[in-house]
């Protein structure tokens, strides 16, 4: 149904990297969300009625909830599609994660509210009666939310929408619940005494636990997650196609929210370069990663002598003894400046965040290490932290 809607409402629907594309699929998919979740309600608050089930009347009031988390995701996308204003000049698109992570609390707070029900039914029973309208709707139900969950899911992977997946996560969370309540609806009747408000503890665990790991998932952009491997692949890819850059270091990706990200990296080029030259090849660089790649781009050049053979087996022999004391450290922009009483070895050194050794004893190893090597040599080392995996 998705796919025929967005067919007939959706101008060039596969430009998934459209703004308004993507705009188009988050309101098409969130209304379709509060069509369907209206329904649902209606329908499992009449079958709690019928048959006095808390498991069934919780459910339903999930999916009063799920309606209203598909508005919130529907004024997150409308609220993301701001243009850019002064007091803005990243632009809105960061709404889209606040609006997945205020489903994900409100997946959350239902969760909750069941708990508490289920836990006053187990202490205070009350045996459910069987209803074969109850029951059919339970299985329409099942059958609603799998394919809720499909479609956003689908469309979540699409356009890259954190909000969307969280509500694909919680329809699927739902299908299991409401399979779980059908079970106990059509057991109910076999048994002596009440179960509901077990099943009603089992629900309520399972939408919290979708809950935790949508927050999980919607917070992470938030904070500042390290940016797709992929899309650094893309990035290192594009930039050492040209002969001119020797390699690159300190690339650093801001997400300001989908499509909205803002790269910086410092390329290595080499020293001998004519000046002019150099600056319109990374300005060409710059407009070529913007155009792949849908992001802007800065690009800062760091000129190095390629072509000194004393500076190369210095550099070779420094990146050496870092990786013997740890081999997930990298160093780079080094440089030689010779002296008449010692000669200084500058570099940057690159220590991952989940490296065991602290900065200052990898400056005091690899410069005991190197002045083994020649008692003159002075190690000048800046610490580097890599943000990108």
């Amino acid at each position: 149904m998705i796919s025929l809607l967005s067919r007939i409402f959706i101008k060039n629907h596969k430009d998934y990297g459209d703004y308004g594309v993507r705009r188009a699929y988050g309101t098409l998919c969130s209304l379709w969300g509060i069509v369907l979740n209206a329904f649902l309600f209606a329908g499992k608050f009449f079958a709690g009625l019928l048959t006095g089930s808390i498991a069934i009347t919780a459910d339903s009031f999930n999916n009063l909830g799920d309606a209203g988390s598909s508005i919130i995701t529907l004024l997150g996308f409308r609220l993301s599609a701001q243009k850019p204003d002064p007091d803005h000049p990243f632009g809105h698109g960061r709404f889209e994660y606040l609006s997945g992570l205020f489903v994900s609390i409100a997946i959350l707070l239902m969760g909750f509210e069941l708990a508490k029900s289920s836990l006053d039914k187990i202490i205070h029973p009350v045996q459910v009666e069987f209803n074969i309208i109850a029951v059919i709707i339970l299985i329409v139900s099942i059958i609603v939310k799998a394919y809720m969950s499909f479609y956003n899911k689908a469309i979540g992977k699409k356009i890259d929408s954190a909000a969307m997946r969280a509500t694909g996560a919680d329809s699927l969370a739902d299908t299991i619940a409401t399979f779980v309540v059908l079970c106990v609806t059509v057991i109910s009747r076999h048994i002596p005494f009440s179960i509901d408000g077990y099943a009603g503890m089992l629900v309520a665990a399972f939408i919290l636990w979708t809950g935790i790991n949508s927050v999980r998932e919607t917070i992470s952009p938030l904070l500042g997650q390290p940016p797709d491997e992929e899309f650094v692949k893309q990035v290192s890819e594009i930039v050492l196609s040209h002969d001119v850059v020797t390699s690159i270091h300190d690339l650093v990706v801001h997400d300001y929210g989908p499509g909205r990200l803002m790269i910086t990296l410092h390329a290595e080029i080499p020293s001998d370069i004519d000046i002019m030259l150099a600056h319109d090849i990374i300005d060409n660089i710059e407009i070529e990663v913007a155009r792949k790649l849908g992001c802007h781009c800065t690009i800062h050049m760091d000129p190095v002598n390629v072509d000194d053979e004393y500076t190369n087996s210095l550099r070779m022999m420094a990146a050496r003894l870092a990786a013997q004391i740890d081999d997930s450290i990298t160093i780079h922009d080094f440089r030689c400046v010779c002296g008449p009483t010692h000669t200084n070895l500058i570099f940057d050194a690159v220590i991952p965040f989940d490296c065991k050794i602290a900065d200052d004893e990898f400056k005091s190893r690899i410069s005991e290490l190197i002045k083994e090597n020649d008692p003159q040599f002075n190690c000048v080392i800046t610490i580097d932290k890599s943000f990108v995996k």
